[in-house]
């Protein structure tokens, strides 16, 4: 690829730029239909059978759902001749819709997310685009942030990919200017839409970018499953999700969680998708206690695994990093600048290792 340039974050882009130049953020609701109930079934409109979910299948009433919305600078709603790629950022285990926001802390009175991308658009390292913060909890009670691993809460977590298919995705690029259009079905228009399509978490994210989009296991509580867990945190792997590599072409996992599937899973899954991912990125602070090994295992047997279903593959350490934003907005401000290139510049199939 041309853009190898992976950094640290330069200290000025965590500063706000000048008025004109300040994206804007919108929280805003939608309606949701594919979510796991307080029964713990699965409800959905959709037809999906018992053994790709893991459980039952129900119907069941909509939910309204809340996320934020990050527009660039110059963002027109009314002016049809300008389109923009989209970006979903996804938050951690104890985080919601305001994690990359209000907890990532704030500089010159605005978000340090939002700073970073004012920065990055206005110097012209990468184009005008739209962030979305989602709620990443596809549960009834998915306003619940605490860590039960027998919560509802905590399922929804692994169920997420259904609700970002069939509620979330239709959502966006039904009331934003975006490139992608999900109702075009034709092998042209998917190709041509997950090319405009990336997501990327932090730590529980991270795990539902590797699990929910590349293709790892769903998870539910011993108590349910009956089964031992491997890590003796109360939770198990139940069934593999079919992942979404037809939506999004460009995949980012930050200190992904410890239930993240190992490379060899993720690799098979990606080697059996019609689809290649044009780009995986993978950090971590290497004085994480909590997700060094998680990302190591994910990352081992990937490549042999994934063949030529996978682009360039970069695995980047941050060096005494924690589990902390440190390490994530160094992930966000790298992802950004390698996604949405040209298709050209992801023809390689190379790792690219890299400690910051």
């Amino acid at each position: 690829m041309n853009n190898r340039n992976v950094t640290a974050v330069p200290a000025e882009y965590l500063r706000s730029v000048n008025g004109e130049l300040q994206g804007t953020i919108q929280e805003v609701s939608y309606e949701v239909s594919n979510y796991i109930h307080s029964s713990r079934q699965l409800v959905t409109n959709r037809n999906i059978g018992i053994s790709e979910a893991g459980r039952e299948t129900v119907e069941g009433d909509t939910l309204s759902k809340r996320c934020n919305v990050y527009m660039p600078a110059g963002y027109d709603p009314n002016d049809t001749t300008v389109k923009y790629n989209v970006l979903y950022l996804l938050h951690g285990v104890g985080g919601n819709q305001f994690e990359w926001l209000s907890s990532n802390g704030q500089v010159d009175e605005r978000y340090i997310i939002c700073n970073l991308f004012d920065n990055l658009i206005a110097n012209g390292d990468i184009e005008p685009l739209i962030v979305v913060f989602p709620n990443g909890r596809s549960a009834h009670d998915w306003t619940d942030a605490s860590f039960t691993t027998e919560g509802t809460n905590m399922l929804g977590f692994y169920y997420f990919d259904y609700e970002l298919r069939y509620d979330l995705i239709p959502f966006i690029e039904s009331n934003y200017k975006t490139f992608a259009n999900i109702n075009n079905t034709t092998p042209e228009g998917i190709f041509y839409n997950r090319m405009h399509r990336a997501i990327a978490g932090l730590s529980m994210g991270g795990m539902q970018a590797l699990n929910l989009i590349v293709g790892g296991y769903r998870y539910d509580s011993t108590r349910f499953t009956g089964t031992e867990s491997a890590w003796n945190n109360g939770l198990d792997k139940t069934v593999l999700a079919p992942g979404l590599i037809d939506l999004f072409a460009y995949v980012g996992a930050f200190s992904n969680a410890p239930t993240s599937s190992e490379g060899s899973v993720l690799g098979a899954s990606l080697a059996s998708s019609d689809y290649k991912l044009r780009l995986l990125y993978m950090t971590c602070g290497d004085a994480d206690g909590v997700a060094i090994t998680s990302y190591a295992k994910s990352i081992e047997g990937l490549i042999d695994q994934a063949g030529n279903h996978l682009g360039p593959f970069y695995q980047v350490l941050i060096k005494d990093g924690f589990h902390d934003f440190n390490v994530w907005n160094n992930g966000a401000y790298n992802f950004s600048r390698l996604i949405f290139r040209n298709n050209e510049e992801y023809a390689e199939s190379d790792v690219i290792r890299k400690t910051l």
